[in-house]
């Protein structure tokens, strides 16, 4: 067994050594020194953050076997997998096991083999599974997504509730009375919850480290639309050429989200619990692997994907917390990089979100997935119990209705709502903030379309640079086929480009020529554009009102047809 760290040093040795990485992420450093302090643990930690390095480096130094309660079996397999391969022995318990492979799992707990041992909460419902547990000698009782124990988390899960007393069962590693420190981990916990996670899970005088909630390189935006349909038209443009995430409310219609990015030409997957599992794991594995980039799903997906180059997440629909909101958009982004979320919708989304908590199918709401998962029965809920739940949900999903519907500053509604200290009135940055503002990847766009006009001389009109740009050089002249930025934006269909010429000169960034060639050139602003030297633009978006001004026009044609040109 190995020595616990005794400075800064040996756990920088630590981490440098077992995962490669030199130094903390903000927040990491802390939360690893008071896991190993021994003292009870409540960490608040954005998604994107790295506080699974909060129990997992405490695991490695520590004697004994950490135990890890996790609520999803492709965020366990996904950490197991990942651990071992970094030579750190740990094992999970979950009903995708063969009977061979759980025995494997529990001979090697038993044996004192596994750093780190993940279960779902389910697992405590068995016999078998507690005797277990009193054979083990536990170094650290981890709660992941601590949020489920409360019914003002939002994803309550009723199997959470039995983990004080588990962990009261539990044998310390160190020989030392009591139960083993409990450390409990997530991300998305406003004061009430994080009062109900120390309640219930039974934490004593915890030490609670809240770290801050703001994500500054996701840009927000909200978007409230007439009908499903307009966001249907939106939906290619604001996928198109990035790898991103799509969240539908119910099945059908992450089906029909990915059947609309399909035929504008983008490559896409739904995924949802009435797929089978091999179609479910086929899409996972692709876009883990990054040979799918869009995937349309229901709110499961995401919780075991550690991509960290989503660079776009878009809710087809409200969700129903804002809890939950917070924690979807923060699958975008972790690399660093600029990414944007973007919320669609309408009011017809609330009643479809009202039936929902007023109609729950058993194995999705209150029982929750993990109990189908298992092939465990779902227990009848008593109808008082039910209805203050019901209560509970409705209050949550009129928060987040709050949100969407609010004219101040999205970043600051939401770092209030978790009542992060470091709130600013006005973050300048997100839709509300700059109405006019673009996001990164828009920038980005408008920057190769000025460089392609550069590279062209500056010597052709429109229809020749938006050919060169997307690669059709069937037509072009020889000094345009095969420039640095000839097929620079073949993924972007010639219509969003010739629009986004039109946003440029309204914004002074091209200028074109009055004579009967029309050809295009830079203004100074455009160049400091293009060079990098000015990034803040106050530019229209051509997009969205451009879109759904043309759909309208043309009477809602067929959306596939439509679709092509945006």
């Amino acid at each position: 067994m190995a020595a616990t760290c005794d400075s800064t040093t040996d756990l920088l040795t630590a981490l440098r050594t077992h995962f490669g990485h030199t130094a903390f992420r903000p927040g990491q450093e802390q939360v690893v020194s008071a896991v190993l302090s021994g003292r009870d643990v409540l960490a608040v930690m954005p998604t994107g953050s790295g506080k699974s390095l909060g129990y997992q480096l405490p695991a490695i130094v520590l004697p004994g076997t950490t135990l890890v309660v996790s609520p999803l079996i492709s965020l366990m397999k996904d950490q197991v997998d990942e651990l071992n391969r970094r030579g750190i022995p740990s094992g999970a318990l979950h009903s995708m096991l063969s009977s061979a492979g759980r025995r494997e799992v529990m001979s090697a707990a038993r044996a004192g083999r596994l750093r780190l041992l993940y279960v779902a909460p389910e697992r405590f419902a068995s016999s078998e599974f507690v005797r277990l547990l009193r054979e083990l000698t536990i170094a650290r009782f981890v709660i992941d997504e601590a949020h489920c124990v409360s019914q003002w988390g939002h994803d309550f899960r009723p199997d959470y509730r039995r983990l004080q007393a588990a962990a009261v069962s539990c044998r310390r590693s160190d020989t030392t009375a009591g139960r083993p420190p409990i450390a409990a981990f997530t991300a998305t916990a406003t004061h009430e919850v994080r009062d109900d996670i120390v309640a219930l899970v039974g934490l004593e005088s915890p030490q609670v480290l809240v770290s801050g909630f703001d994500r500054p390189n996701i840009h927000l935006r909200v978007e409230r639309l007439d009908d499903e349909e307009d966001k249907h038209v939106l939906l290619p443009r604001l996928v198109r050429g990035r790898r991103a995430l799509v969240y539908a409310a119910t099945r059908r219609s992450t089906e029909g989200a990915a059947a609309t990015l399909q035929a504008s030409g983008i490559q896409a997957e739904a995924y949802h619990a009435g797929m089978k599992d091999g179609q479910r794991t086929r899409v996972q594995d692709a876009f883990a692997a990054g040979t799918l980039h869009v995937v349309c799903a229901t709110n499961a997906f995401g919780m075991g994907i550690d991509r960290p180059d989503v660079d776009a997440v878009v809710h087809f629909a409200i969700p129903g917390s804002v809890e939950a909101y917070y924690q979807e958009i923060g699958r975008a982004g972790r690399d660093g990089r600029p990414a944007t979320a973007t919320l669609l919708w309408d009011y017809a989304d609330v009643t479809t979100r009202q039936f929902l908590i007023d109609c729950p199918r058993p194995s999705t709401r209150f029982a929750r997935s993990g109990q189908a998962l298992y092939g465990r029965p779902v227990q009848e809920v008593d109808p008082a119990e039910q209805a203050r739940r019901k209560a509970i949900e409705h209050k949550k999903l009129q928060r987040m209705i709050a949100y969407a519907d609010t004219a101040d500053c999205l970043r600051a509604t939401i770092l209030r709502y978790f009542g992060d200290p470091a709130v600013v009135e006005r973050c300048r940055s997100c839709g509300n903030c700059r109405p006019h503002g673009i996001d990164a990847y828009d920038l980005e766009l408008i920057r190769k379309i000025l460089s392609g006009i550069a590279r062209a001389g500056e010597r052709y009109g429109r229809r020749k640079v938006v050919a060169m740009l997307v690669g059709d050089t069937s037509e072009l002249p020889p000094g345009l086929t095969a420039l640095s930025t000839t097929g620079l934006l073949r993924h972007e269909p010639p219509a969003t480009l010739d629009r986004w010429i039109d946003a440029g000169v309204a914004a002074k960034l091209i200028a074109i020529s009055t004579d009967q060639y029309r050809t295009l050139s830079l203004t100074a602003l455009g160049r400091d554009v293009m060079s990098g030297r000015t990034e803040h633009l106050q530019m229209e978006t051509p997009v969205f009102a451009a879109a759904l001004q043309s759909w309208r026009r043309v009477g809602g044609r067929r959306r596939e047809r439509f679709s092509e040109d945006w």
